[in-house]
């Protein structure tokens, strides 16, 4: 896993095939009297909730013309973004454009079911490209944007769980998230989990004896394949 700061935006690519063509851009602060119904917890739900996020996504426009959240997606290009990109400021749910989703970190954005944005985090959307091909045994060296949205879109609208309970979850790769039998979500980590929050993740905690795996499995996949996930310094091996 790779702790924060998140990494450098890099040039834009020409084949996020799925992505909205104004994807993506900063969202300023938001500095409403009530929190957006924009931040996500890691089963993909749409929360309104004061924490701040450490990543940016983004699901199309979920929002009416008063800032209430209508619908889960319009798109099947569920990414990640950076905060910043370019300079670009915008506001989280403009009139026109897409509606600006807020994540702990990258771990929760994953299991959510998004996945890294060829615009903004061209470099990290590439290796995970490349590690989701080698997890599905595709050919060809790395996965196009459109065939890994069709793949992350059916795994969404699967069962939620994906696995229940998991065959294994000490065999689980680092930065893949479960559920226990208490309904929260966990962060797999070395030897052992740490419990999720808006806020970030509470202490390590011995792996469950029952659990539901949350990322979906080719994101899982992936992450086996030696993709390396971003988390939140709480999530971090030297934390407490």
């Amino acid at each position: 896993m790779k702790a924060a700061p998140m990494s450098t935006p890099q040039p834009p690519a020409d084949d996020d095939a799925g992505a909205p063509a104004d994807a993506p851009i900063v969202a300023p602060s938001d500095r409403a009297p009530r929190p957006l119904r924009n931040r996500v917890d890691p089963e993909g739900g749409l929360h309104a909730v004061p924490a701040r996020g450490g990543m940016m996504g983004n699901r199309g426009r979920l929002h009416d013309a008063g800032g209430r959240v209508l619908r889960r997606w319009t798109t099947t290009a569920w990414i990640c973004c950076a905060l910043s990109f370019r300079g670009r400021r915008r506001a989280p749910m403009p009139p026109r454009g897409y509606t600006a989703l807020f994540f702990l970190d990258e771990a929760a954005a994953l299991a959510a079911g998004h996945r890294p944005c060829f615009e903004c985090r061209r470099a990290d959307a590439l290796a995970y490209a490349e590690a989701f091909a080698r997890g599905a045994g595709l050919r060809g060296g790395r996965a196009r944007a459109a065939a890994m949205d069709a793949a992350l879109h059916a795994q969404r609208l699967g069962p939620r769980p994906h696995v229940a309970p998991a065959a294994d979850p000490a065999a689980l790769p680092q930065g893949a998230m479960l559920l226990d039998a208490g309904g929260r979500a966990l962060l797999r980590v070395e030897d052992g989990v740490r419990p999720w929050g808006w806020a970030g993740y509470g202490a390590r905690e011995a792996l469950p004896g029952r659990a539901a795996l949350l990322t979906p499995p080719a994101s899982v996949a992936a992450l086996r394949e030696g993709w390396r996930v971003m988390v939140h310094p709480s999530g971090d091996a030297e934390a407490p």
